[in-house]
This record gives structure tokens, C-alpha cells and sequence, in this order.
């Protein structure tokens, strides 16, 4: 049977199935995610994003062969009976969005601004992801509280702008202990993937 070794991990896959799971943003990080949950057992997936698959992506994101098309249309056939949201989440669609319908929503998205008022509005069921590109080793992958990243350019500016706007909350992130390496917007699979990998895990770990 399809499932019949998640069931011999997961004492609790029935309720693991039922998870209502968001998934905000499907490139490189958040592709991964979806991946994992969806072949995991996980059938109730929404996913959000606004973009279409570039040659660019070709590198580290899911669907991508497809240039042109809409992440979320592609990811819908290739990945059956999920539900798509196309629209791209600014602070002002977050703050409109209704995410108490949503066990847990993961962050893959990269902008600022959308980043600090998703972790805000979404909290506490928000697992997020920090910065994986310019990184070329996936042993140095953590799981913690964002008041306990380190080493990170990208987690430092949020925990800086949490603690401007007199956010106290704890959540969990996925970030790298590795330096960023100096390049222009470097990025290799092995990373970006092990960190939607990494997503994923530390949503399944609650159903063992």
C-alpha cells in the first residue's frame, strides 16, 4: 500500500492525514515542503504563490521545466488534490487573510516585509524559513527558535524587526549555521531542498 511505511513510523498517521497545512510560497524551500508532506500522507495542502517558473529556477525548484507557467497551476498537476491560491502575499493580503481555518502554516517566502507580517499574523502555528541560498552544505541545517539563530544575515534582520515591533512570540525557524558564501544570488538544491525537507520534519515529528 502507498502509505504503509509513513504507518510504520507515525503512530498517529490518521491524524496526521486530517493536518489542514499552508504552504506559503513553492519556489526552491517551499517546493521541497509540499514534496514531503504530500508523500507523506498529508492531504489537506493549500499552496500560495504568485510566480511562474523561470529557467532560472531550473536549478532547485520543483515543476520548473515548465518556464512561463504559474508555480501554483503546475504544482496542482503534479501534485493531485491540492488546493492553489494564486496571489501574491503582500502585508496588505496577510493582514485580509483568514489562517485560523489552518493546523500549520509553513513560510518558504523571501520578502521582507510579507516575511514579518505573515510570522506575526500567522503565530503561533507558523513554522518559517530563514535564508538558504549562498550555501553549499545541508550538515549545517538547524531546526530552533528564532531567538536562537545565529550566523544568519537573512534571520538577523527578522529577529530585528520582531524586536522593533514589540513582537515576544517563539517560533520555530529553519536556518544555516554556515557562513554565506560571497556571490550574487547563489543557490544550490542540496540546501534549498534539505531546508523544505527540514519544514516538513518538524511537522511529521508531532505525529510519531
Amino acid at each position: 500500500m502507498r502509505y504503509d511505511r509513513c504507518k510504520k513510523l507515525l503512530s498517529k498517521f490518521d491524524k496526521l492525514q486530517n493536518l489542514k497545512v499552508l504552504i506559503c510560497g513553492v519556489g526552491g524551500v517551499g517546493g521541497y515542503a509540499l514534496d514531503c508532506l504530500y508523500k507523506s500522507g498529508v492531504k489537506d495542502i493549500t499552496i500560495i504563490d504568485f510566480d511562474r517558473f523561470d529557467i532560472t529556477n531550473q536549478n532547485r525548484q520543483i515543476g520548473s521545466e515548465f518556464i512561463g507557467e504559474k508555480k501554483v497551476e503546475v504544482l496542482a498537476k503534479l501534485y493531485p488534490n491540492i488546493k492553489k491560491i494564486d496571489i501574491k502575499l503582500t502585508p496588505e493580503v496577510i493582514e485580509n487573510f483568514d489562517f485560523k481555518k489552518y493546523d500549520i502554516i509553513i513560510d518558504a517566502i523571501d520578502d521582507l516585509n510579507a516575511k514579518i507580517s505573515l510570522i506575526k499574523k500567522a503565530y503561533p502555528k507558523i513554522i518559517s524559513s530563514m535564508g538558504a541560498a549562498k550555501r553549499v552544505d545541508p550538515t549545517k541545517i538547524k531546526i530552533d527558535s528564532i531567538w536562537k539563530t545565529n550566523t544568519d544575515p537573512f534571520a538577523k534582520k527578522i529577529r530585528d524587526r520582531l524586536k522593533k515591533e514589540k513582537f515576544t512570540g517563539d517560533f520555530k525557524v529553519v536556518y544555516s549555521t554556515e557562513k554565506p558564501i560571497n556571490c550574487d544570488i547563489g543557490s544550490f538544491v542540496g540546501v534549498t531542498g534539505a531546508f523544505g525537507f527540514a519544514l516538513c520534519s518538524e511537522v511529521i515529528k508531532d505525529f510519531v
